[in-house]
């Protein structure tokens, strides 16, 4: 429910939210999840909390929950239900759609960080060239896809990339209405596809590849 332009208008203005505070996902065993996140990729184990109700439902449910900190002072956390059971992925989410990225130094950390989970053994996908960033992917033992990018683009390139995006969501946004408008009649494909292709090159190579029998 939407408040009254009245109400809108008496209520005190957003808070500044400072930074991520952390990222919560489930665990299939809370030693094994250490062992990548801190002896692999280095972030501390920082703090623990342990009970069997959920403080914010009340329901029964014993967990272990445990985070690891960011340099800024974030984290990211997890959840031991104590069933050995991983999440399940999302049906009708593709994998690589949800994941967590965090955010290196220097091209050079990249290609060390890559280097690192190799030799322990974990497939690692890039570097992969976001024009304003670029990035190695892979998986943690939990299913989780992490994201490790270091920032090519300067602070000028990045604010120009800012006055753009909320008209190029508006965009979007009106496209997508009519589209729904015309799914319902059927006279529309089953998905939507952006007007602009950002990365016109990851097309032209996945068209070079040869094609599987």
């Amino acid at each position: 429910m939407n408040p009254s332009p009245a109400s809108a208008a008496s209520m005190p203005p957003p808070a500044p939210i400072q930074q991520l505070h952390h990222y919560a996902y489930r665990a299939r065993d809370a030693e094994e999840t250490r062992h990548f996140y801190e002896d692999i990729l280095g972030l501390p184990l920082y703090h623990i909390i342990q009970s069997d109700h959920v403080p914010s439902t009340g329901e029964y449910c014993p967990y272990t929950h445990f985070f690891f900190r960011l340099q800024d002072g974030s984290f990211i956390a997890f959840f031991d239900l104590g069933d050995d059971e991983a999440a399940l992925p999302s049906p009708n989410t593709p994998l690589w759609v949800n994941h967590i990225a965090f955010r290196l130094n220097s091209m050079t950390e990249l290609e060390n960080m890559k280097a690192r989970l190799q030799a322990h053994g974990i497939e690692v996908i890039g570097v992969t060239d976001h024009h304003i960033f670029k990035s190695i992917y892979f998986f943690d033992p939990n299913g989780v896809r992490l994201e490790l990018s270091a920032q090519v683009a300067d602070e000028f390139q990045m604010l120009k990339e800012s006055t753009t995006a909320h008209a190029r969501l508006n965009d979007w946004t009106a496209r997508k209405a009519q589209w729904r408008q015309d799914r319902a009649s059927g006279k529309a494909p089953t998905t939507l596809k952006p007007p602009v292709n950002d990365r016109p090159e990851v097309a032209e190579r996945a068209a070079a590849q040869p094609k599987k029998a």
